[in-house]
């Protein structure tokens, strides 16, 4: 029999479409879609407040907590913003330096690290980009007075902070990122943003689809248990490397090992509220800033690991190639986790405060 073919017209398709949906008895009701309210801390049905906190022109609060020398004393003041499902006791530069005392003490170093909204103690802000990371950064600063001048460390996730304070208030800090990246930056070139996203599992890029095009529907997709969800939230190891897999396995072994509560106001306004926010709309895009120094006397410090599957590095070797005034630091077998490799912490540290490489 012959193959019979048929044209079908763009309406007819649509009309299809349309009629396979109506029958469809897979539907989706509002309260299934609709993340629960957060359980804000000090609330009756919320976590109790523990922490010390600044209130936030807009009413919300940030807590922080404080580490090294004394703020008044410091040499080298430093604003640390802590990655995926993490807080402010998780200061990751901090966490392999040896010895720690004598490092932070010989250097005069003042870390303040505090939790990002939605986190920890940190009230949620529904209404978060990542300009306004920059702008709890600067309220941060301004009341606990670091001075004009202070180091930002933000790591994975924590740095689409750090490339916003370089937009937004570039003349008070100097740098050093482990950054994530979002897949919809304009001035990339198409075969660089589409190997890096090829790099990621197939389940990856749907979540990633999901918070860029429907944003609404974050909290279902990770919820629900028809489709595979993010691999981080599900604490997948297939998107560990080799590396990452020893430095978990030692630190679980570790007596002193303790995990700190960072969803309990709700996985909605900590960790959906990331991809969200990371993986939309960005107000402008990092190759789109300048030199941030004066004179082009310094340097932003990026370092990544060129086996890190859960943020591939191609992306940040072009953002390293495209700006003279990055630092690139690539640390070979370096997975997601390197800054808590053995020696790691002391490089960082040094590299940006006193320039050793």
């Amino acid at each position: 029999m012959a193959e019979v073919r048929r044209k079908i017209s763009a309406a007819s398709a649509r009309a299809h479409t349309r009629k396979s949906h109506q029958s469809s008895s897979f539907k989706l009701s509002p309260g299934v879609i609709q993340p629960p309210p957060p359980k804000m801390c000090g609330s009756p049905n919320g976590p109790p407040v523990t922490a010390p906190r600044i209130r936030l022109k807009d009413g919300r609060h940030l807590a922080y907590k404080e580490h090294g020398v004394p703020r008044d004393v410091a040499k080298y003041k430093i604003i640390y913003v802590h990655g995926f499902r993490s807080g402010r006791h998780n200061v990751i530069v901090a966490a392999t330096l040896s010895p720690v005392l004598e490092v932070i003490e010989e250097l005069g170093v003042y870390i303040v690290s505090f939790d990002r909204p939605g986190y920890g103690e940190s009230d949620p802000n529904p209404k978060q980009t990542v300009k306004s990371m920059a702008m709890d950064i600067e309220e941060l600063a301004d009341q606990l007075g670091p001075g004009s001048k202070f180091y930002v460390i933000g790591y994975s996730i924590g740095g689409q902070a750090v490339w916003s304070c370089l937009k937004y208030i570039p003349n008070r800090l100097a740098t050093l990122l482990a950054p994530a990246v979002t897949y919809w930056w304009p001035n990339f070139p198409a075969n660089v943003l589409n190997e890096a996203f090829n790099q990621k599992l197939r389940k990856d890029q749907w979540v990633i689809r999901v918070a860029h095009y429907a944003p609404w529907l974050v909290y279902w997709w990770n919820t629900q248990e028809l489709f595979p969800a993010s691999s981080v939230l599900a604490n997948n190891s297939d998107v560990l490397s080799s590396q990452d897999k020893e430095i978990m396995s030692r630190i679980y072994s570790r007596k002193d090992s303790v995990s700190q509560p960072v969803t309990e106001q709700g996985e909605f306004e900590s960790l959906h509220r990331d991809l969200i926010v990371t993986q939309g709309a960005w107000e402008f895009d990092p190759l789109d800033l300048g030199n941030p120094f004066a004179n082009n006397k310094g340097f932003v410090h990026l370092w990544h690991g060129d086996e890190d599957k859960i943020v591939p590095i191609t992306m940040n070797r072009y953002i390293a190639e495209q700006l003279p005034w990055i630092w690139y630091h690539e640390v070979s077998g370096g997975g997601h986790f390197f800054p808590l490799a053995d020696g790691m912490s002391n490089a960082i540290i040094k590299a940006l405060l006193v320039g050793e490489k």
